[in-house]
């Protein structure tokens, strides 16, 4: 049965979750993300504009990165900067693709901004923190995607996994959800937040456990994408994600997630297109 929680109404068109797993491409417009950066404008456009002709169904566009201190020290930039560097690119890609865009932002006055240049989607890794994002959604009847995080600067990555931890992270999502209701946003999406604090053990056991924040009843976006905890489970370099990152959205999808968030286009959408048709193989059209 299609819920209506899985069809998002955006200014120009209706996103619908229940025809698939889709690809959200990360367009990250910063000199100090961890991975596939773009600080000048025409190169972030030309990319944005590139994942869509690789098959990208949305593009998330952020201008401050959150990579973890294991990646060198992040410069913490205002609200000024970040507009700076984010609002000519969804300004030009909104010109030029109809395909959603999300602003991936903390900051009230950047959502603010972006939405008002013709983005969709707020991506707020904060889950909501500042009141004024609240107030700004249900305003603008902006989709929100709600992700949990732990600061990366009190939790040891050493300590033991707790196989209850799942359930930690569902009940924190679960009242984020509640909470956006109480501020009447219509539409949400949740994010378990891979990385973000969570040793190596718990973002695997978050992905073994996707089922349960699917059983939320919301989108789930799964944002695995090159990150840490991949090559170190597999002894590689931070360079050589990639196998590993296609083998998380090929599990995300057969797990029920909505939505992946990717550096490589192309490479998910293959991927995806192939575990789509072997799961297909002998099915009635509406199976």
């Amino acid at each position: 049965m299609k819920s209506d929680f899985m069809n998002w109404q955006l200014s120009s068109n209706v996103l619908d979750f229940n025809s698939g797993t889709r690809i959200m491409g990360i367009l990250n417009v910063t000199p100090d993300s961890f991975y596939d950066r773009y600080s000048k404008t025409s190169a972030a456009i030309d990319r944005g504009l590139q994942m869509v002709d690789e098959g990208a169904d949305l593009i998330d566009i952020g201008g401050e990165s959150s990579r973890p201190p294991l990646y060198g020290r992040v410069l913490k930039i205002d609200a000024a900067e970040e507009i700076r560097r984010v609002l000519p690119v969804i300004t030009a890609l909104r010109r030029q693709t109809s395909v959603p865009l999300s602003i991936d932002t903390v900051k009230y006055e950047v959502a603010y901004e972006a939405l008002d240049a013709g983005a969709d989607i707020i991506n707020d890794i904060s889950a909501l923190e500042d009141p004024r994002m609240a107030e700004l959604a249900a305003f603008s009847k902006a989709p929100v995607i709600l992700m949990h995080r732990y600061s990366h600067l009190v939790r040891s990555e050493k300590r033991e996994v707790d196989l209850e931890f799942p359930n930690e992270i569902v009940d924190c999502l679960n009242n984020k959800i509640e909470y956006a209701k109480t501020q009447n946003i219509e539409s949400l999406a949740i994010d378990p937040g891979l990385g973000f604090g969570k040793t190596i053990d718990e973002n695997l056991l978050l992905m073994r456990e996707l089922k349960r924040f699917v059983d939320l009843g919301y989108p789930v976006l799964v944002g695995a994408s090159r990150k840490s905890f991949i090559w170190k489970t597999l002894s590689l370099s931070k360079e050589e994600g990639l196998e590993g990152s296609l083998a998380l959205a090929v599990l995300a999808m057969i797990s029920g997630a909505q939505l992946v968030r990717v550096h490589d286009v192309q490479s998910t959408f293959r991927v995806l297109q192939m575990a789509e048709a072997v799961l297909a193989a002998g099915c009635a059209p509406n199976c």
